[in-house]
């Protein structure tokens, strides 16, 4: 949402912004409803969470037996 936003400067500062009307339509729907801005902010926070553990170092199996001291093999 707003990716293609266009920013209109004046004097060197970000004066406007300039959407698609679709897309102002559908902002003012999502903002018009608690249950759809809910919905939406849950939505970006699972993204936020799915983005940090993208971040975090994966171990494998093998890696994560040594760790432990675990020598049996499941």
């Amino acid at each position: 949402m707003l990716e293609n936003a266009q920013i209109i400067h004046e004097q060197g500062h970000a004066k406007f912004a300039v959407i698609e009307f679709q897309e102002y339509l559908s902002i003012k729907e999502l903002l018009s409803s608690v249950a759809k801005l809910e919905d939406y902010l849950d939505y970006l926070h699972i993204e936020q969470v799915k983005q940090q553990e993208l971040n975090q170092p994966r171990f494998t199996m093998e890696q994560v037996k040594q760790q432990l001291g675990i020598n049996a093999t499941l």
